[in-house]
């Protein structure tokens, strides 16, 4: 059945609700304009419909699903901007849920400002409007994700190997036991151990006051900045390693996946080590690292809440 609330604002509404969302004030315009073909087009329609219905199905079930509609290569501005329309049409129901869930205002606000930054993220690494991965943003409008101070939170399961490293540790819990994944959102500074601090202790209180069937008591990482090379090249004291020091190793990867870090430090995963920028310790790092013939891989951690 048709969910009641997928409708697109009104052209001045969704100027409105795409500010809320911290989209760039670049985009706006491109967005209103294509607006009306989106509602005129009996096809988009359709495509509109059925992708608010996938998102807002389980709403709030971990790993529920969510994936926005993606359409054909060479569909241009649609084809890049077409997610946000389903998102912005699935607002009312992901902001009922939060309502239901007494999740704050501020919380609620600036977590689905992640739409923003993720199109901010597009338009460093391509020059162009758009989403680079648009089935992330569905975690947040699906009440998975949610912003808090520095880090982000994600509503998830231990996986098989976390799961036995966390048993092996000694710890009452394994596979598919309850698991908050954190995440590094870019644009919002150093990861600094105060900030860090503060974003853990909003998490212990905020899942244990709106989730509390839910007893999260390992907190998880998969990232790039838990690759344990990094303290070859950075302070002991530095933001990153201090951060790496948070987790416990829970396995190590065998595949290279180089242009991550490179895509995140430098804003397109496509450039040549030759061709890095070294203005900080950082980028010479990854630059350096490379250009010794050696690869970066997603460091895979853990730590007791």
């Amino acid at each position: 059945m048709r969910p009641p609330w997928v409708e697109l604002p009104e052209t001045d509404e969704l100027a409105e609700a795409l500010l809320d969302l911290a989209v760039p004030h670049e985009d706006i315009n491109e967005l209103l304009a294509l607006r009306g073909r989106v509602s005129r087009d009996p096809g988009l329609r359709r495509l509109l419909e059925a992708g608010v219905q996938r998102l807002v199905q389980d709403m709030g079930r971990p790993g529920g699903g969510g994936e926005l509609p993606r359409m054909p290569e060479g569909s241009g501005a649609m084809g890049r901007l077409f997610p946000v329309y389903v998102l912005v049409a699935a607002l009312p129901g992901v902001r009922a849920y939060h309502r239901e869930r007494e999740v704050p205002d501020v919380v609620s606000r600036r977590t689905l400002a992640d739409l923003g930054r993720h199109m901010a993220v597009h338009r460093r690494r391509h020059g162009t409007s758009g989403l680079p991965i648009p089935g992330w943003l569905g975690l947040h409008f699906r009440g998975e994700i949610y912003q808090l101070g520095r880090l982000q939170f994600q509503r998830s399961r231990l996986g098989a190997r976390t799961g036995r490293a966390v048993r092996a540790a000694g710890l009452p819990l394994g596979p598919e036991d309850p698991a908050l994944d954190v995440h590094i959102p870019d644009f919002l500074g150093p990861v600094t151990p105060g900030a860090c601090d503060r974003s853990f202790a909003r998490a212990r209180q905020f899942f244990a006051r709106h989730f509390p069937e839910e007893p999260y008591r390992v907190a998880v990482c998969h990232s790039w900045l838990l690759d344990r090379q990094l303290a070859e090249y950075l302070p002991k004291d530095s933001n990153i390693i201090r951060f790496q020091d948070r987790f416990r190793t829970a396995y190590e990867m065998e595949e290279a996946d180089d242009a991550v870090p490179v895509g995140f430090v430098f804003g397109d995963q496509r450039l040549a080590p030759e061709a890095l920028p070294r203005r900080t310790t950082l980028e010479r790092a990854i630059g350096d690292h490379l250009l010794a013939g050696r690869h970066w891989y997603c460091g895979h951690g853990w730590l007791a809440l």
